[in-house]
């Protein structure tokens, strides 16, 4: 179990940043099954409750199914989540295996000869997909912004666990060869085949759904959740969109590749030291990239393609929806955008806001999954010289634990290892990467303790400037409600 001090008591000095002019907004992420699970006017009482101005959903229905015909419920995130529990009761269960089916009949047309097809509705759809379009409209009429979540390079696109790239769409390391682990799915942001069914999907979700005030694209990035997700992405979708684009591909694999293998097998604890240093190790780390130029292009590349994807994701939802319909893309925080490939910046000309993922769960599992790849491949290494670093390099906390294998996937009552001051950096970075054109949400998560839930929420929302969404409904017992309100529901 973590032990550390205080989130609570340290974010009474986090240097928030100065509360924006914008007006209030409070969203939260419900998923469907809770729709069907608790009922549309149970769901509007929460929502109520808190005062939110928005709600999420997803274009799918659930029922529980067997361990060997589901998946879990919550998601193990690669094994590491299997701690997880739900706060809120799913059908009396806190954890359970399921199974879903779309909410909509598909326009077959949309997809005409597409590489990828949507999921024809079953025996599911029918008996319940109606829920999701009944609860647009009574959310709408309940004065609620209403937007519908897809993934971005995962089809079908409904739901994270399912799906993913086929072919030479499944993205490979510069050595040729597949991940041996993976959180995410996502195929190539290179690939047309992906972006024509995404954009696909988007009029599709449009038709079924005009009500909705806009979409919310997730993982429209390469994911950074393991030291080899970095070196994506090597096949012949992004050879050739790097060709079109004016990179050298042979040049990005080839330094790429050394880069991978530098980091597996030739790191030493000096190098951790220069990373150490008092100057923020900064000399370290430009020391370290500049032998990889192709390394730096391949970031610039990424940032290329998700400018790209999401582009396209502009113009399928204005020709389909209108120009009054909202594209809200999901990121990663800083500095993770770095070698994911968003770049706020670019991606602020298409979007209506962007929303940032505090997902603080995740950030000690991330620096578990690099810190072991990273000591396996050097020997020698000192777990607490690299967990320092990688807490440096992340910039999760203000100081870290003992050593790498001080980190894991916190238990539902651990609070999560990171500092308000850094949650407060992450928005402020990309309030500050953003500029003025677009605003910038703090994406936070309802996973935790009820006190430090109520901790990060407080950072979050006084970061924004009052611009949250929350993630997810599942995590929000009754009691975290009342923190919501408590914190975001009386202001603005």
């Amino acid at each position: 179990m973590i032990t550390r001090r205080s989130f609570l008591a340290a974010s009474a000095a986090a240097p928030f940043a100065r509360a924006a002019e914008a007006p209030r907004f409070l969203g939260v992420t419900v998923m469907p099954e809770y729709i069907q699970s608790e009922g549309i006017d149970g769901v509007l009482r929460s929502l109520e409750r808190v005062r939110a101005t928005a709600v999420c959903t997803s274009p799918y229905v659930m029922e529980p199914a067997s361990e060997d015909a589901g998946s879990r419920e919550p998601p193990a995130d690669a094994g590491a989540g299997g701690v997880r529990l739900l706060d809120r009761p799913l059908w009396g269960k806190r954890e359970l295996y399921v199974r879903t089916a779309p909410s909509f009949t598909p326009d077959t047309r949309l997809y005409q000869g597409l590489r990828y097809q949507p999921v024809a509705p079953d025996a599911l759809s029918r008996q319940s997909g109606a829920v999701v379009g009944d609860f647009v409209k009574a959310a709408k009429a309940a004065g609620l912004e209403v937007y519908l979540q897809f993934q971005a390079a995962i089809p079908p696109g409904y739901r994270v666990q399912f799906g993913g790239g086929a072919g030479d769409d499944e993205p490979r390391l510069p050595d040729g060869s597949v991940p041996a682990r993976r959180v995410d799915k996502n195929g190539s942001l290179a690939s047309e085949h992906i972006r024509a069914y995404s954009q696909a999907l988007i009029a599709d979700l449009c038709r079924a759904y005009p009500g909705i005030d806009g979409l919310r694209p997730d993982w429209p990035e390469y994911p950074p959740y393991l030291l080899d997700s970095l070196f994506l992405d090597f096949r012949a979708p992004a050879r050739r969109a790097a060709e079109r684009l004016g990179y050298s591909p042979e040049a990005m694999q080839r330094q790429a590749l050394a880069a991978w293998k530098q980091l597996h097998g030739s790191l030493t604890n000096q190098h951790m030291e220069l990373l150490l240093s008092e100057d923020g190790g900064r000399y370290g780390l430009a020391s370290l990239l500049s032998q990889w130029p192709g390394f730096t292009d391949l970031c610039r590349f990424k940032a290329v393609l998700v400018d790209e994807l999401l582009g396209g994701f502009r113009a399928a939802l204005t020709k389909a929806g209108g120009a009054e319909k909202k594209l809200v893309p999901n990121a990663f925080p800083p500095p993770f955008t770095t070698v994911s490939g968003l770049d706020f910046q670019k991606v602020a000309v298409h979007s209506s806001a962007i929303s940032v993922k505090l997902y603080t769960m995740h950030w000690p599992m991330m620096l578990r999954f690099y810190g072991d790849a990273l000591l396996k491949a050097n020997p020698g290494l000192s777990s607490q010289l690299l967990a320092a670093v990688l807490v440096r390099l992340m910039d999760i906390d203000e100081r870290p634990l003992e050593a790498v294998e001080s980190y894991s996937y916190p238990e539902p009552d651990v609070p999560h290892p990171v500092s308000p001051q850094s949650l407060d950096r992450k928005i402020r970075q990309a309030r500050l990467a953003t500029g003025s054109a677009v605003a910038v949400n703090a994406l936070a998560h309802g996973y935790g303790p009820v006190e430090d839930f109520e901790a990060r929420l407080r950072v979050a929302w006084q970061a924004s400037g009052g611009r949250v969404w929350i993630n997810r409904y599942g995590y929000l017992s009754d009691e975290k409600l009342e923190r919501i309100r408590q914190v975001c529901g009386t202001s603005g």
